[in-house]
């Protein structure tokens, strides 16, 4: 019988960074955050909770330093290269 490899459909980062992000609530260290999920199908979700809200200013920052990130990506550069 022919064996055949099966996908994993769990992304392991991504179920360890939401976990580390659920500890870190429940403990008060994570006090808000402003993110996109993925879903199947091409969809997402936007969504901003707890200080990223009340701090909408330090919020629009701190995505624009992900867009940066994320354009480095991109652009085929190592984001954590120092420069």
């Amino acid at each position: 019988m022919p064996y055949t490899l099966v996908r994993d459909a769990v992304s392991r980062d991504t179920l360890e960074a939401f976990t580390q992000l659920a500890e870190g609530a429940a403990t008060g260290d994570v006090l808000g955050g402003a993110f996109v999920v993925f879903l199947k199908g091409r969809r997402y979700i936007v969504n901003v909770c707890g200080n990223a809200v009340r701090n909408a200013t330090l919020t629009r920052g701190a995505l624009r330093v992900l867009d940066d990130h994320l354009a480095e990506f991109i652009e085929g550069r190592d984001p954590d290269e120092t420069r």
